[in-house]
């Protein structure tokens, strides 16, 4: 080499090197690969396991994945774990709370009662701390382990520690985690909930990425090897008596995943294991009761065809029958014909007869509404519904997303070349006697900046958006998609009993007064009628109606004298707790104050606006929450309310 390479060279700095530490981790790691590696260009089988499924290449729990499950036998205790790996910053700020709030909510426990939270060492777990403690983590862990035979565990709880003691070691660290128990469905099962944070061993305080394998077979394997210790192996007999049960039920069961696994190109041949007679006679008898269910058709003795989507239709099949199951638990033997809304059409009004978790692993809830109608239906609540704010035995309405919003044809009546400017809808507004155009105007944008994060629409410039040809269509797949399943509204927290001598504005009263909806004859249809009836008898006693003949004669202005009395009722209460002056707020006055707290009243939910030295009540919404604590303006407008942050700006 000349003296030109010599001045070329130059020397490159690199990542220290030592016996330990993360680099030596990783060149250790590396080396495992390459022996693997060339084990694997021997022939030989690198996991030990014939015929194992490939190892994953990342996380941990990759060797226990492999080792899980080699001494079950076919009388091991089955368990089936549901997994969910959930992100927590695209999950949203509430994901945590919300989850957890739901697992321990009432009725879940043998007694009926709440759930209680608990953890490796304690019955009773601190899950506000718990989630204090993971405000960092990027990821969480979310599982539903359900042991078969989970009923004749003498505990549950102490189950469920050891379980996660023997994924610890597989993952060679410390887990920190909460459970609940819960015992109201024909299986008890368990939530569990893991921090994605590494604790004591190894990599510790770095993020806790569980290997595939381990997720999706490893924990399995691990539950269902301790319930066999537990429980002892199934009996030859108990077997054969789970299996002779499946063969009549309309659900997916192992006979039909079996056949499934068996088929080939949706041929199953009967004759691929003439040895085990047993099996052979009851995949026979199981394919006879697909054939009554047009799942499976017989080309010859050992032959079958199945049907394309046999395993969707009997999942669905299975799914509708512990629907209507529950349904009848939750009417108590009151008959009533029983609709599924898969997807709604027309609005549901009615009682909250049940409630629950439709999919408890992503938190949607499903509401049982015993309908004015006479009928009961199962509708799934919009993702993100509250499942706590909606109380059985009250009164709510679901509607189907549709149709495009009032503020959505109100933007597209001004548009103007393509362009929507505040600055021309406000003068609109003004020349027509709107009251406090500007506020209606701040509505309007704040509904439009809404649409543009979405790519609904495109803002120019401050107070100017362009508007496509195609907006209202856009704004209604735009709120079809945020409140996928229909809108839900809580008409009346109080029953239809509890509202007959209600001192405030009830859903009775409303439909009275100019919002009736036909109540059917039969069903809560037909005690709505007569919880009308006795309504109207209490009105009268107030002086608010009165009977002339068949006819009823109700006040002039009625929903607004039982609002009016019940708020001066409950100012006088908080004025009472607070020593704050009560403000009642008239018809287009504005209201200025720190939003303090909510107070839910016979006439719906208001909000407390505290100003220092009194407060107004203002009708709730959801918008102001997320506000809690901070100023607030409202104006009241008829039956409508708009708020703003401060004194001017919207929210």
């Amino acid at each position: 080499m000349g003296s030109r390479d010599d001045d070329r060279f130059r020397v490159k700095s690199g990542a220290p090197k030592g016996d330990s530490g993360a680099g030596n981790g990783q060149r250790a790691q590396r080396f495992v690969s390459q022996v693997l590696k060339q084990v694997s260009k021997s022939g030989a089988k690198a996991s030990g396991l014939g015929g194992a499924r490939p190892a994953s290449t990342f996380g941990r729990g990759r060797v226990a994945a492999g080792r899980a499950g080699q001494t079950l036998a076919v009388t091991a205790r089955r368990v089936v774990i549901k997994s969910r790996y959930v992100m927590l910053k695209k999950a949203g700020a509430n994901s945590v709370s919300t989850h957890l709030r739901y697992i321990e909510r009432d009725g879940v426990t043998r007694e009926g009662e709440k759930g209680q939270a608990y953890g490796p060492e304690t019955d009773v777990a601190d899950l506000k701390a718990f989630e204090e403690r993971g405000k960092g983590d990027r990821h969480q862990f979310r599982f539903i382990v359900s042991v078969e035979d989970a009923g004749e565990l003498e505990d549950l709880r102490g189950y469920t520690r050891e379980f996660m003691q023997r994924m610890a070691t597989d993952l060679e660290t410390r887990l920190e985690w909460v459970a609940v128990d819960h015992w109201d469905t024909d299986n008890p099962h368990t939530h569990i909930v893991l921090r994605g944070r590494a604790g004591e061993g190894r990599g510790k305080g770095h993020d806790l990425v569980i290997a595939p394998d381990y997720m999706a077979h490893g924990m399995r394997m691990r539950a269902s090897e301790l319930a066999t210790e537990w429980l002892g192996p199934c009996t030859e007999l108990e077997i054969r008596q789970r299996l002779l049960r499946e063969v009549e039920q309309e659900r997916l069961t192992s006979l039909d995943k079996a056949l499934l696994r068996q088929a080939a190109v949706d041929i199953v041949d009967l004759t691929q294991q003439p040895n085990d007679r047993q099996r052979q006679t009851l995949l026979r008898a199981r394919l006879q009761r697909l054939e009554g269910m047009e799942l499976a058709g017989r080309i010859d003795a050992n032959h079958w065809r199945l049907s394309p989507n046999m395993e969707q239709t009997l999942t669905t099949m299975g799914e509708h029958g512990d629907i209507l199951r529950m349904m009848h638990k939750a009417l108590k033997g009151q008959q009533r014909e029983l609709v599924l809304e898969t997807e709604l059409v027309a609005p549901v009004i009615g009682r909250i007869a049940a409630k629950g978790l439709a999919d408890e692993l992503h938190d949607r809830g499903y509401l049982v509404v015993d309908g004015i109608d006479g009928r009961a239906h199962y509708v799934r609540l919009p993702v993100g519904a509250d499942l706590t704010a909606l109380p059985v035995g009250g009164i709510v309405e679901m509607k189907p997303t549709g149709g495009a919003r009032a503020v959505d044809r109100n933007i597209a009546g001004v548009v103007c070349e393509g362009l929507y400017r505040s600055a021309d809808h406000f003068a609109q507004l003004r020349k027509e006697g709107t009251p406090d155009p500007q506020t209606a105007v701040d509505a309007h944008v704040r509904r439009l900046e809404a649409l543009r994060r979405s790519g609904a629409v495109e803002r120019m410039a401050d107070g100017v958006w362009r508007i496509p040809p195609d907006f209202l269509s856009r704004t209604q797949a735009h709120d079809a998609q945020r409140a996928a399943g229909g809108t839900i509204e809580l008409r009346s927290h109080l029953s239809i009993e509890q509202q007959v001598r209600a001192q405030g504005a009830t859903w009775l009263d409303h439909q009275m007064v100019g919002d009736a909806k036909e109540l059917s004859s039969q069903g809560f249809g037909a005690q709505a009628r007569d919880a009308l009836q006795d309504r109207i008898g209490f009105l009268v006693e107030q002086g608010l109606a009165e009977r002339r003949g068949p006819r009823v004669v109700l006040a002039r202005n009625l929903l607004s004298i039982l609002r009016d009395r019940e708020l001066a009722e409950a100012g006088k209460v908080i004025q009472h707790q607070t020593g704050l002056i009560h403000r009642p707020l008239r018809d287009g006055e504005r209201a200025n104050g720190v939003y303090r707290r909510s107070v839910q009243l016979a006439s719906g939910r208001f909000a407390m606006l505290d100003d220092g030295m009194g407060f107004s009540l203002v009708p709730w919404r959801s918008v102001v929450e997320q506000r809690l604590g901070q100023q607030v303006s409202a104006i009241v407008l008829g039956s409508s309310v708009t708020w703003g942050v401060g004194r001017q700006h919207g929210l």
